[in-house]
This record gives C-alpha cells, structure tokens and sequence, in this order.
C-alpha cells in the first residue's frame, strides 16, 4: 500500500499529532497539524470562510500527512486523502493523555499549536473527550464506512494496534 494524503482523526489524547510526527519520521511525507492552521495567537478562531479556503490549499498538495477532526472541514480532507486513519480509542487513554499533557506544558505552546496558543485547562475540553465515543465516533463511523472502496480506511482501536500500524508502513526512500 503506497501512502500519499493521510487523514487521522480521532478524539483530544488520541494521539492524532504523535503518530503523524511517527509516520513522518518513517515516511518523509510533510505533516500538516490543523490545529496550528486553525487557532490564532491567545486561542482565536479563524473565520469559517478563511479556514475553508486554508483547508482546500494544503489538501491540494501532493502528498501529506494531516491530522485533526474540524467537523466542518471534514468532507474536503475525506474527499482528497487516499488513506483516513481514525484512532478510536478508549476515553480513559484520552483523559489520561490529555490531563498527562496538561500538566506538562500548561502554559507553554505545544509543537504542534499556534504560537500563542498556551496549554490550558478545560473542563469543556475533558467533557468533549469523556462524551466522544457517544456523541463523535458513531457519526464518523458511519462516514467511514459510506466512502468508496478506494479510499484505505484503517481504524486503530489500541496503543497496541497503532504500534503494528507503524511498523507496517514502507520506510522512505534515500
């Protein structure tokens, strides 16, 4: 399986920017974390306008690694990737992923953020992960398995799984 537009989703914790920074590392493929594109410096949103149009140029480059959920923008990552990888883990690895990075970096912006855009604490945030597998993971399930059978849906459900994904994935050449 040749890799070239890789989509992870996945709940906060899941592990969505450490396995592309993973499989870039194997890969070479240039990584792109949503996250950094989306959050203006002290946590503002980019208009929705603006970031739909920031979506549909990175997704048009050749090859990339790209991860983050962003509902809205969902369909066009979908319709570009060849492979979508959903790590739908436990919430308890989430919660226990994030509260560990909280703790960590709070107050200091991650790799993968915006600069300006300190680690905080928030309970809105560890709700939207302990209510994840109920109110996210059936909806994009059910996305998943509605895309064509060219697309290569791959669904990690443990650290375990996500491990024997990466010793999977061709080495980069040169």
């Amino acid at each position: 399986m040749s890799y070239h537009r890789i989509m992870i989703i996945g709940s906060g914790g899941a592990g969505k920017s450490t396995l592309s920074r993973q499989i870039h590392e194997i890969t070479g493929l240039p990584i792109f974390h949503l996250d950094k594109y989306y959050w203006k410096p002290n946590w503002i949103e980019s208009d929705k306008h603006e970031w739909e149009k920031t979506v549909q140029a990175l997704t048009n480059q050749d090859v990339w690694i790209m991860d983050g959920n962003y509902g809205g923008t969902m369909d066009i990552r979908l319709e570009k990737a060849d492979t979508i990888i959903f790590l739908n883990l436990s919430r308890w690895i989430c919660l226990r992923r994030v509260i560990k990075r909280t703790i960590l970096s709070y107050g200091k912006s991650r790799p993968d953020m915006t600069p300006g855009c300190p680690e905080r604490f928030s309970w809105e945030f560890l709700q939207y992960i302990w209510n994840y597998p109920a109110t996210r993971s059936p909806h994009i399930l059910k996305k998943l398995e509605d895309l064509p059978d060219s697309k290569n849906v791959i669904i990690l459900q443990s650290p375990g799984e996500v491990k024997n994904f990466l010793k999977s994935l061709p080495q980069k050449s040169g």
